[in-house]
Parts: C-alpha cells; structure tokens; sequence
C-alpha cells in the first residue's frame, strides 16, 4: 500500500523550510551579538557596506569619541580600516586606523594620514589618538581607539575599507578593490546629544543621492535593521501556527 504524508506534517515542514530560508547567518551577524572583554559600548550599527560593524561612545565632556570596529579582511592577509575625514566626506583628506597581522601574525594597528589618492603618509593623524590596539579572531580584524573630536562636534564624516595584501614589515596596504562596494564605504556617523540617546546616519552613495539611516534611542547598542527584528517576531508567530497545527 502506498503510504502519504499527512497534511499537517506537509505543512510543518513547508513553514521549517521557510523560516530557514528567513532566518539566515548573515542577518545573525549584527553588531548587536558582537562583545569585547572589557570593553562596553553605548552604540553600535551595522556599516551597510563590506560587512563591518561599529561600535561607539560619545564623551561630550571631553569631546572624545571610543570607538571599536570590525571587519573582515578581503582576503586572510590582508588589512581593514576606519577613518575619520575632517576636511571631506570621501578617502582624500581621511585619518586613518588600519590593522594588518605582522610577519609573527601578530595583529597591530597602524596610523596613516592619506592626504590624496595618490598619496598615503603613515604617522601622526591631524588629531589626538589613544588606546590604539587590534585583535584578530575567527577571520576577522577588530580595531579600538579612541580619538579626540572637534568640541561640540555632532557628527563626523567616517570612512571604512577593506584590502587584500599588505607589507608585513612596514605595515603599508596595496590598494584595495575598487568594486562598487569599495567605492560606497563612507557616511556620517551622528554623535547625537550623549552616549544614550544617537542617531546614526550612514550615507552608502555620494552627496545628493539616496541614504540610508539607523536610529536607535534611550540608550543600548544596536541599530534599527530591516528584516532582523521582523524575522523574529515572524519566528515567534510561526511557532504558535505550528503548534495549532500539531495539535490538530
């Protein structure tokens, strides 16, 4: 006799096949179920460019800004970096953070000032920088510092990138990929009014064309993302469908 599936179980299986297609390892990865030992901070966000992370603490009574970045090099010797840009939006004028792993493997941090495209001069950024160290851990760079910013500044202009080579004696990256998402990795990070309450503005595209911005308030980390907050109240409904269904 041949046998058949009942429709309940057809069912349940249909609603598991959707929920692991909802529910995937990229939107797992935010910057929310990131921790540092010893390092707590009042803010993160999602970069929407190069699957990188910041996180952030604004001290408005010292104009200083705690920061802790992460991201995954383009390939597994390669470097990642986090910039703040006081004269411009995009990479020309950035003071730069960038971490590679040594010739000991090492991960370490370097300082460079890329005053154009064409030119790149390792040393000392046009502000204060302190407590400068990075980590490396399961493919990927994490880099801490904390930077002096203009006083009563509200926001700076951030720039991230990753690459794929670097001289592991002088610590000098080889030009990154120039793909789209190479090109788009820059915005404006809002430093808001204090360290609990901040809005986060990323611009993804030059000056003049669409942006996207994360906000959160009253304190915590994380940003508003589409699609990962959803998915769990969309996991929770179907689990109680389910459960009906079962008990049918």
């Amino acid at each position: 006799m041949a046998s058949s599936l009942h429709p309940v179980l057809l069912v349940s299986v249909s609603w598991i096949s959707l929920l692991a297609l909802l529910i995937s390892p990229a939107q797992a990865a935010t910057c929310t179920s990131q921790t540092f030992k010893n390092k707590l901070y009042a803010n993160c966000s999602d970069l929407p460019i190069l699957s990188s992370y910041l996180h952030w603490t604004y001290n408005a009574a010292n104009s200083s800004l705690s920061v802790a970045f992460v991201a995954t090099p383009a390939k597994s010797d390669g470097w990642v970096a986090w910039a703040i840009n006081p004269t411009g939006t995009k990479m020309p004028g950035a003071q730069t953070l960038l971490a590679y792993k040594t010739e000991n493997g090492a991960p370490a941090v370097n300082t460079l000032n890329i005053t154009s495209y064409n030119s790149i001069v390792p040393g000392k950024l046009a502000f204060d920088v302190w407590d400068v160290s990075a980590e490396f851990s399961n493919g990927s760079f994490t880099i801490f510092a904390a930077v002096k910013v203009p006083k009563d500044a509200t926001s700076v202009n951030q720039v991230w990138q990753v690459g794929s080579v670097v001289n592991k004696t002088s610590g000098f990256p080889e030009k990154h990929d120039f793909a789209p998402a190479n090109l788009k990795s820059f915005g404006t990070l809002s430093l808001g009014a204090n360290s609990t309450t901040t809005t986060n503005s990323t611009t993804a595209t030059p000056a003049g064309t669409n942006s996207t911005t994360n906000s959160t308030g009253g304190g915590g980390s994380g940003a508003l993302r589409i699609g990962s907050g959803g998915n769990m109240g969309l996991f929770s409904v179907s689990l109680l469908v389910l459960g009906a269904l079962i008990a049918l």
